[in-house]
């Protein structure tokens, strides 16, 4: 991709790594996320976050286990809840990376919308918090509204690549660009429209109702990568990564997860789309450029 650096400013924080979780006794983090995957199906969460449906069985039953209980099982005691050990924001390849993509986010977006507000990106490494409560490296990245901060632990990069095939700085940049598309609907009201219906549906109209707002936030990053430019005036996309993209929509689809971690899929439980509705929404955005193309909440998904 042809990304500008950016240069960071209060817009972009280390949070470094927070207070820990109690291990050991009573099976620690991995007896924890079993236990809460029913809430999750009907939480909402950022676009990382149906992973953990795919990653459980590695993480809880496989090799991965072992790094759920690295650290032993108590918090450091000289460590806050928020970055006891903050570090400095872009100062990895990954990272620079990320801080690339979302210095050229604000480009499109505050030429898309009057008075557009900047969201922040913090990074963190394993856990540390958000205003929406924990923030967890198995989580995947996720928008908080309540503070309008993106939360990235840059593992979830080489996740995506290692155990889901889906390889690229394109994919890693629609990542990114699919939780400031969650920005977006905060700033613009979608999110509390959405809020309020789902307070008055059923669990399973207000998983469709997620459903919509998470392809919207796919249309949105393909609306960036359409239209974004780097200071030489050049297309940030590059022949190869709307190909790139478009695997790891498909990586992330509710379905294509669920059958991954032995699952059968259920359609009511969907809280992300299936792997075929991400990859529309993200292309309808790349081919059109047009966020008024991206509603999803009258359209037919």
């Amino acid at each position: 991709m042809r990304l500008d650096d950016y240069e960071p400013g209060d817009d972009i924080r280390d949070l470094g790594r927070g207070g820990g979780f109690g291990g050991g006794g009573g099976g620690g983090l991995g007896g924890l996320l079993i236990g809460f995957l029913p809430m999750l199906l009907g939480r909402k969460m950022g676009c990382g976050t149906i992973l953990l449906l795919g990653a459980l069985a590695f993480f809880v039953l496989g090799p991965g286990a072992n790094m759920l209980s690295m650290g032993g099982g108590t918090a450091d005691p000289m460590a806050d809840s928020r970055g006891a050990a903050q570090g400095v924001a872009c100062d990895t390849a990954a990272e620079r990376f990320a801080c690339n993509v979302f210095g050229s986010t604000h480009q499109v977006w505050e030429n898309l919308i009057n008075g557009y507000q900047r969201p922040t990106l913090n990074f963190f490494t394993e856990r540390n918090e958000s205003d929406c409560g924990a923030a967890q490296a198995a989580m995947g990245p996720f928008y908080c509204p309540a503070d309008q901060g993106i939360y990235l632990d840059t593992s979830f990069f080489r996740e995506l690549e290692q155990r889901f095939g889906a390889a690229g700085d394109a994919a890693q940049a629609y990542v990114v660009a699919h939780e400031v598309g969650h920005h977006v609907q905060t700033i613009s009201g979608i999110s509390n429209r959405v809020r309020q219906a789902q307070a008055r549906a059923s669990q399973a109209e207000g998983n469709q109702l997620q459903v919509r707002m998470e392809l919207q936030a796919d249309c949105y990053a393909g609306v960036w990568a359409a239209r974004a430019r780097n200071s030489a005036g050049q297309p940030v996309m590059e022949p190869g990564d709307m190909e790139e993209a478009m695997r790891a929509a498909n990586a992330i689809g509710d379905d294509t997860l669920m059958r991954s971690a032995g699952q059968r899929p259920v359609p009511e439980s969907f809280t992300h789309g299936t792997s075929e509705q991400r990859m529309t929404w993200l292309r309808r955005g790349l081919q059109t450029g047009d966020p008024r193309q991206c509603n999803t909440f009258d359209a037919a998904i």
